[in-house]
C-alpha cells in the first residue's frame, strides 16, 4: 500500500496549490511526469487512473498561501491528500526534497519522484488535470486573464492583464508579481 503523494501550482500567481496522494494496485503503461506529457495524454491516463487507483486530493486555496506561505500550503495539501485516503497506507513516497510533518505514515521524500516512481507519477497527472480544470472554471468567470491557456503561471500575457485589469481574488497577493 504504497502511496505517491505530488503537488501541482507551486509557481503560479493565481488559483490554489493541489496535491494528490495516490495508491496504484498495478502498472499503467504511460505514466511519468505529468510535465512531460502532452494535455491530451495526460487526460487520457487520468481516466485510467482514477479508475484503476485509490486516490484523493488537497486543495489549499491562494488567500491560505498568502497566509502560511506556499511551503506550507503545499506540505497542509500534501497531508489533506493522506489523510483523505480510503485506505491508510505502508509508505508514502513524497515528490521532492521534503517529508510531509505531521502524518503517522512512514515516508520518504524523493527529489525528482515524478519521474522515477509510478505511484508519484500517477499523483502528478491527477493533480495537474484537477488544477487545469480548475482554472479552465476560473477563465470562465474571468475571461480577461487566460487562465484556461497559462492556468495562471507569470506568462507575459497573465501579467499585462494583471497591469490592465488589477488582481482578482483568486490571485496571491503574498507573491511579488509586480517584479515579474
Amino acid at each position: 500500500m504504497i502511496a505517491g503523494v505530488d503537488e501541482v501550482g507551486r509557481g503560479p500567481l493565481a488559483g490554489p496549490v493541489i496535491a494528490c496522494a495516490c495508491i496504484l494496485q498495478e502498472e499503467i503503461p504511460g505514466i511519468k511526469d505529468s510535465k512531460l506529457l502532452s494535455s491530451k495524454k495526460r487526460k487520457s491516463l487520468y481516466e485510467i487512473i482514477i479508475k484503476r487507483a485509490d486516490y484523493s486530493i488537497g486543495i489549499v486555496e491562494n488567500n491560505v498561501i498568502d497566509k502560511i506561505n506556499i511551503l506550507q500550503a503545499t506540505l497542509l495539501a500534501m497531508k489533506n491528500a493522506i489523510f483523505s485516503l480510503k485506505i491508510p497506507p505502508s509508505l508514502v513516497l513524497v515528490d521532492g526534497p521534503y517529508e510531509i510533518p505531521g502524518i503517522p505514515y512512514k515516508q520518504k521524500a524523493i527529489v525528482r519522484g515524478d519521474r522515477n516512481e509510478h505511484s508519484i507519477g500517477a499523483a502528478s497527472i491527477i493533480a495537474k488535470v484537477v488544477r487545469d480544470r480548475i482554472m479552465e472554471g476560473y477563465d470562465k468567470i474571468f475571461p480577461n486573464y487566460g487562465f484556461a491557456k497559462h492556468k495562471g503561471y507569470p506568462t507575459k500575457e497573465h501579467i499585462s492583464a494583471i497591469k490592465k485589469y488589477g488582481i482578482t481574488e483568486i490571485h496571491r497577493r503574498s507573491f511579488k508579481w509586480k517584479h515579474h
